[in-house]
């Protein structure tokens, strides 16, 4: 894979001086910040702005299981979305703009230009998500005086694969469709399939459609069995950048 390091740094520093260093890290630590005090305050909230309709409704005090499920639920909803939508142009807006065409004329080839991409957004992705659930374990522990981490860290990094998973369909769907917007409207469309198709059992037990349940089931302190699902999310999205970077080869730029 010629030119795979030198494109991949081009990349990390693309990062860091572009909208990107601020819109997903920006949406998370929103939320890394917000989970835990809307956690802990909502029984004070309700019950200031609704009292008296609420009649013999008691809302149970809230634990730091509360706060988990605060940070993954957005993660497995506001954050995915926004991380589809981002990278719904991650190649094809190099092609409209013609950095590829300019980059692959010199010793790059498309297999790296393509790998690179989706190696160094996941990482991108993976620090990120690391530092709001290191945010909120602390804000955690301060607000509700234990925070244990198991289901927090267990929770977090099985949403990192669904995730890094994402990325990787998004890298095969911007090579496939020159629209950013039409790249991401059918990640948002799998992304509706694979929920839809979790709701069937041996589905979610055996491949990345459970995924979309496991960090939800982690962060409330269930048990559940992780390694299917997680093997084959990570196995499928390696095959995804495989068939990118395939495909890529053999496209006019």
């Amino acid at each position: 894979m010629s030119g795979f390091a030198v494109f991949a740094g081009k990349e990390a520093r693309e990062i860091r001086r572009t909208w990107r260093l601020f819109v997903l890290p920006g949406i998370l630590a929103f939320f890394a910040v917000t989970g835990p005090l809307t956690a802990r305050y909502t029984k004070e909230i309700v019950g200031a702005l609704a009292s008296d309709q609420l009649g013999q409704f008691q809302i149970p005090d809230p634990t730091y299981l509360d706060s988990y499920a605060q940070w993954v639920k957005n993660l497995s909803q506001i954050a995915l979305f926004a991380l589809i939508i981002i990278y719904g142009g991650i190649v094809s807006a190099e092609r409209r703009s013609g950095t590829a065409v300019l980059v692959l004329t010199k010793p790059v080839s498309r297999t790296a230009f393509v790998i690179a991409k989706a190696t160094v957004h996941s990482a991108f992705l993976a620090v990120v998500v690391l530092i709001g659930t290191l945010v909120t374990w602390g804000l955690t522990a301060a607000l509700f005086g234990t925070a244990p981490g198991a289901e927090l860290w267990s929770s977090a990094l099985v949403w990192l694969v669904y995730g890094v998973l994402f990325v990787a369909l998004m890298t095969l769907l911007s090579v496939l469709i020159r629209s950013s917007a039409g790249a991401a409207g059918a990640g948002l469309g799998m992304f509706a399939l694979v929920s839809i198709a979790s709701l069937w059992r041996p589905f979610a037990e055996y491949s990345p459609a459970g995924l979309t349940s496991l960090p939800t089931s982690l962060a409330a302190g269930k048990d559940a069995a992780v390694l299917w699902p997680v093997l084959t999310g990570v196995l499928l999205a390696l095959a995804l950048v495989w068939a990118a970077a395939s495909v890529f080869r053999r496209q006019d730029l």
